[in-house]
């Protein structure tokens, strides 16, 4: 996988190459995996966040199309339980009134968790494809890539402000930035902390999922290190029994990871459009 034509470290070779995106810079209209700034698309991130949306969208309405209350099947009985999963969640963190929030967590869960199931396919697998078919970066996990994950939690901050609007009216939720908590007489000391608490929502909900996920990519690529170097030396055998026993048990590790990261994700996007619909807070 590394370019060791290049004269460098093998390890950081392999460890860069795993790390570097596709990029398409719209700018030249090429593309160049050195490529940086706003007119540069991270290809691969978007290609697998996509592919991965639109199977969700074809899983759930292939079972809504084959529901049935006499005899429903695996398929049926998995949707259900995770749209009564989040239903639950969503009427326990929820008060206010709208159709989207349920619909929403729900997309967002299963969208994340596919996104960072990714990570459990081993590292080399796909990138050495695409290697076979000219492509030299490949990137599969999307939520490694922090635009992807600011991108999703702006968009939630979006729907934060839109409601928050929406319900408090436009006097309303300015005059929430200047008198909460300490009311009128500090005001510039309320909008301050209010800046910083709205800031803190899209930062603390994309920092947190590209952090661990990222965190979790770089520990697969260092275990996959343990080989890279043995040859068919001696030491091979005993270094690749101890790489799949090593990245076995931190996949069974991750499975939990990912699953808890794209909750979290969906349940505070819950939280934070229910504060944006309480008229007092």
């Amino acid at each position: 996988m590394a370019s060791a034509e290049q004269g460098g470290n093998p390890a950081t070779e392999y460890i860069q190459h795993h790390l570097t995106n596709l990029t398409f810079d719209l700018s030249s209209f090429s593309f160049d995996p050195h490529a940086s700034g706003f007119w540069v698309l991270n290809v691969d991130s978007l290609f697998f966040a996509i592919v991965l949306g639109a199977f969700f969208l074809f899983f759930f309405h292939l079972a809504a199309r084959k529901v049935t209350a006499s005899e429903p099947g695996k398929l049926q009985n998995f949707v259900e339980m995770v749209v009564d999963f989040t239903d639950t969640q969503v009427r326990d963190i929820f008060h206010g009134d709208s159709r989207l929030v349920a619909p929403l967590a729900l997309t967002i869960f299963i969208w994340v968790f596919l996104m960072n199931f990714m990570d459990l396919i081993p590292v080399d697998a796909l990138p050495l494809l695409a290697q076979s078919a000219g492509i030299g970066h490949l990137r599969v996990v999307p939520t490694t890539d922090p635009n992807m994950t600011f991108g999703m939690s702006l968009t939630v901050f979006a729907l934060v402000i839109f409601y928050s609007i929406k319900i408090k009216g436009g006097w309303g939720y300015v005059k929430e930035f200047l008198t909460h908590p300490f009311g009128w007489w500090l005001a510039p000391f309320n909008l301050m902390l209010k800046l910083v608490e709205e800031i803190a929502k899209p930062i603390s909900l994309s920092l947190r999922l590209f952090g661990n996920l990222y965190a979790g990519e770089l520990l697969f690529i260092l275990i996959a290190l343990f080989t890279l170097q043995a040859g068919a030396s001696l030491v091979a055998v005993p270094l690749f029994a101890l790489q799949v026993a090593l990245a076995s048990a931190w996949a069974i590790f991750h499975i939990l990871v990912i699953t808890l990261q794209a909750f979290i994700f969906g349940m505070l996007t819950i939280v934070y459009l229910s504060m944006a619909h309480e008229k007092g807070h």
